[in-house]
């Protein structure tokens, strides 16, 4: 099986930019263009790896195996349908390249590897992406100085808007970015498409076909704006008042603890730093947190054992409600503070600001159930800043003990700096 590829497509392939960033439309020839780029970058040099990477292994199977396997047939020595689905493909000299599908979920397992050339698929719907991509996938193309093709449907103003735009920053000069549309796919009905265009609301028509990045519909922070709430500088005042410093802590391990770390001045919450990492014990964790000297710390009440630990290193816990409507609430005091423009977020916070544009209801419908929660996906980071901004505004008394802990300690090292 050949493929041809459509004009867009011919653009990227032709490019030679190390990082390739594709933004495009549903059915518009996504899996024929990685299939037709890793089987000629198989093709053309013996002893390469080759990976491709979907949200699920499942998911990887479904779109790209048949497809992979067809046009690879000619030049197939073995393949193997194990855990990865790998190919042995024999390239022209007579060596021997492979190529194997992975899932996102499992992408612990890339770590240590290395590989010719990365094809990522759907990143707008995959977790954690910045800290997987630093410190998994990306060392794994250092020894060989390899490649990476990013391809994805937009979803809302997400981490994939922000590696669609990194060819805009200084950073930035390895990565070429394109766009194309399902209408760019000469092959697909124009009259099947518009059916959709009229099935579809405009939103939803906008993002899935033509590629555009829109919010998405049903998010649960709509008042959540870039342009009013991000901020590159934190005021210097923040700094003066013992109800500065504080953290909230959504606790994980194969999910990402997060951490969120706050200047609290004149009533504004200043989200200044995060903190997302996988795979770190409660000590790790406990440890990074005394490090950073917070004056009151808020975390997720359903992690008795961390608390006990951070209790033990004498950090300042503040207590955190949790009852049948507290994720109702804490949405409510998070949405009261951003109409009021009550929260600024560092623009570093790359994590918080991709989850305020990525958590939904499962109910985007007008009709929605108000009292229902939002899908538990992409909350992490909100969830940590939860529990400080609901806790911190009802509850006078956690406060008061807060104030009380930050005048003893400052009291004490006055005392001991004296001695």
């Amino acid at each position: 099986m050949s493929i041809v590829l459509h004009e867009k497509q011919k653009e990227i392939v032709l490019d030679r930019h190390r990082f390739r960033v594709v933004c495009a439309g549903r059915r518009g020839g996504k899996t024929e263009l990685a299939v037709n780029e890793m089987a000629g970058k198989a093709y053309a040099k013996k002893g390469r790896n080759i990976a491709y990477i979907a949200p699920t292994l499942q998911q990887a199977r479904d779109i790209a195996w048949v497809q992979l396997v067809s046009v690879c047939a000619p030049i197939t020595v073995k393949k193997l349908e194990n855990p990865t689905h790998t190919l042995t493909v024999q390239t022209v000299d007579k060596g021997k390249s492979t190529i194997s599908l992975r899932g996102w979920e499992s992408v612990e397992t890339m770590r240590g590897q290395a590989f010719d050339f990365l094809v990522i698929d759907e990143i707008a719907s995959m977790r954690n992406w910045e800290n997987n991509w630093n410190e998994i996938l990306r060392p794994t193309l250092t020894d060989r100085e390899g490649e990476c093709l990013f391809i994805s449907t937009p979803k809302g103003f997400n981490h994939f808007y922000d590696l669609y735009n990194k060819q805009n920053t200084p950073e930035g000069v390895d990565y070429k970015s394109f766009h194309f549309t399902s209408y760019d796919n000469p092959y697909l009905k124009k009259e099947e498409m518009d059916k959709a265009k009229a099935e579809l609301t405009e939103d939803q028509f906008a993002q899935e076909y033509l590629a555009d990045f829109r919010k998405q519909e049903g998010l649960v922070y709509k008042e959540f704006d870039r342009k009013i709430h991000l901020i590159d500088e934190l005021p210097v005042k923040a700094d003066k008042s013992p109800e500065s410093h504080l953290a909230g802590i959504d606790f994980g391990f194969t999910n990402p603890t997060a951490v969120v770390q706050i200047k609290y001045s004149d009533g504004v919450f200043f989200v200044y730093s995060e903190w997302y990492k996988t795979q770190r014990t409660e000590e790790q964790i406990a440890e990074y947190v005394k490090s950073c000297g917070f004056n009151a710390v808020y975390p997720d009440p359903e992690a008795p054992s961390a608390i006990e630990v951070m209790n033990r290193k004498g950090i300042p816990i503040m207590e955190v409600l949790k009852n049948k409507d507290s994720i109702k609430n804490g949405i409510n005091a998070i949405r009261q503070v951003l109409k009021g423009n009550r929260l600024k977020i560092h623009s570093s916070c790359i994590n918080l600001i991709s989850e305020f544009e990525s958590y939904v209801y499962p109910n985007p419908r007008p009709d929605r159930n108000e009292n229902e929660n939002p899908i538990k996906d992409h909350d992490h980071a909100l969830d940590a800043l939860r529990y400080v901004v609901s806790s911190f505004q009802d509850n006078s008394l956690a406060r008061r003990k807060m104030i009380d802990n930050f005048n003893y300690n400052s009291r004490r090292q006055y005392l001991n700096s004296n001695k």
